[in-house]
């Protein structure tokens, strides 16, 4: 009996640590597996919240006075509503949306409208409304007013279609294919082809017909293949592209369509510079020196084929004016010349300026001149001597 009881005296004492290891493990094993849920929740949360698609957008007002409009300069000047515009960016898995809506006084359109996937770490394919690839990019300004390609369809152009953006170290190679402009082409189901952000070809301008006119023969852009390439140096860019593509008109192929540009873009500390040189043709069937192009609701003239330069240099001073946080100083500087149709006058335009940075608030104050420019009294189908100022201020919350 003596011997029995300190046996299980015994047995009792070592099987006490036994049972006590075991209740810890069985512990250790839920915290571990709470953790492994929670990890789990964290991981979806967060996953839902980078695929959200969160929605941005600006509302911009503009003040100006025209030295060419008697009305506008005795008045001194309008205060204008410009634009709202609402911005939709995001993914869902492994596509990435982004479409931009904006509203107008004067109409209402679509900027771009894509989806994107990433292919791999180099290549990224986009396919909807979106950037051509075409000079400086994401623009070949500084100013509110663009440049003078902007108004032939060669800067921030958006056409529908698909682009490919291929990424290597200091490479930056993009290939793209255009099958219609943004509103669908020749035969576009839309009420107005005027209501667009971007420039495209309309029409083409026969003799006798009015610069503003609504041309009587349609042409739309059609297959355009675009091919860019810039080199990247630590804080310079250098680059050439290529545009090829077809004319559409009512009844069928009107002709061809083809562009190429040089371009630099950089920064040496606060300063930076813009260049290019474009070269484009619109050669019609039909050997017109002139064609119809359509934005902002209203149609104007370009010519056919034409050489246009341009430098820009800005400047990017800090500050710590109040809630002023940047002045960026600029100068833009745009000459178009070879124009076709035996006009005499060359188009200019020169754009000092300078955008205020107030937190979310972004201000751009521009003394523009030109001669036979768009918004600044001219087209670039006219033949004009006068030199035209206006004075424009253009603000706008960010959101």
């Amino acid at each position: 009996m003596k011997i029995s009881s300190i046996a299980m005296a015994i047995l009792a004492s070592t099987a006490l640590p036994f049972m006590g290891n075991a209740a810890e493990s069985a512990e250790l094993a839920e915290v571990k597996q709470e953790l492994k849920e929670i990890k789990q929740q964290l991981e979806k949360d967060r996953e839902a919240k980078d695929s959200a698609i969160k929605i941005g957008g600006a509302v911009r007002f503009q003040y100006g006075v025209k030295d060419y409009d008697t009305d506008d300069k005795e008045r001194g000047g309008d205060f204008d509503f410009d634009v709202f515009r609402l911005d939709f960016n995001g993914t869902i898995g492994d596509v990435t949306l982004s479409a931009q809506y904006r509203w107008y006084q004067y109409m209402e359109a679509v900027h771009h409208a894509y989806v994107a996937y990433q292919f791999n770490e180099n290549w990224q394919g986009q396919v909807g409304i979106t950037q051509v690839p075409f000079g400086n990019l994401t623009y070949n300004s500084n100013s509110f007013f663009f440049s003078s390609n902007f108004y032939v369809g060669l800067e921030d152009d958006y056409d529908a279609g698909l682009s490919f953006i291929g990424n290597y170290d200091k490479h930056d190679i993009r290939i793209a294919f255009f099958k219609t402009d943004e509103l669908g082409g020749i035969d576009g189901y839309v009420s107005d082809r005027t209501d667009r952000y971007s420039y495209d070809i309309v029409g083409t301008r026969p003799p006798g017909e009015g610069l503003y006119d609504t041309p009587q023969q349609g042409l739309a852009d059609d297959s355009t293949l675009n091919l860019r390439y810039a080199y990247k140096f630590d804080n310079f860019e250098l680059g050439a592209s290529l545009l090829l593509g077809g004319i559409e008109g009512e009844e069928g192929n009107a002709g061809e369509h083809n562009a190429y540009a040089f371009h630099a873009k950089g920064n040496v500390d606060n300063l930076g510079i813009m260049f290019q040189y474009t070269d484009y043709e619109y050669d019609l069937n039909e050997q017109a020196d002139f064609v119809a192009v359509g934005a902002y609701a209203f149609y104007d003239t370009i010519p056919a084929s034409a050489t246009i330069y341009n430098l820009n240099l800005s400047y990017s001073l800090p500050v710590d004016f109040g809630p002023i946080s940047n002045l960026t100083f600029y100068n833009d500087y745009n000459l178009m010349t070879d124009k076709s149709g035996d006009l005499k006058e060359d188009t200019m335009m020169n754009v000092t300026g300078v955008m205020v940075t107030s937190g979310n608030l972004y201000t751009l104050i521009d003394y523009a001149v030109g001669k036979n420019q768009p918004f600044l009294g001219g087209s670039m189908g006219g033949d004009s001597d006068a030199t035209n100022k206006r004075i424009n201020i253009n603000f706008g919350y960010y959101f």
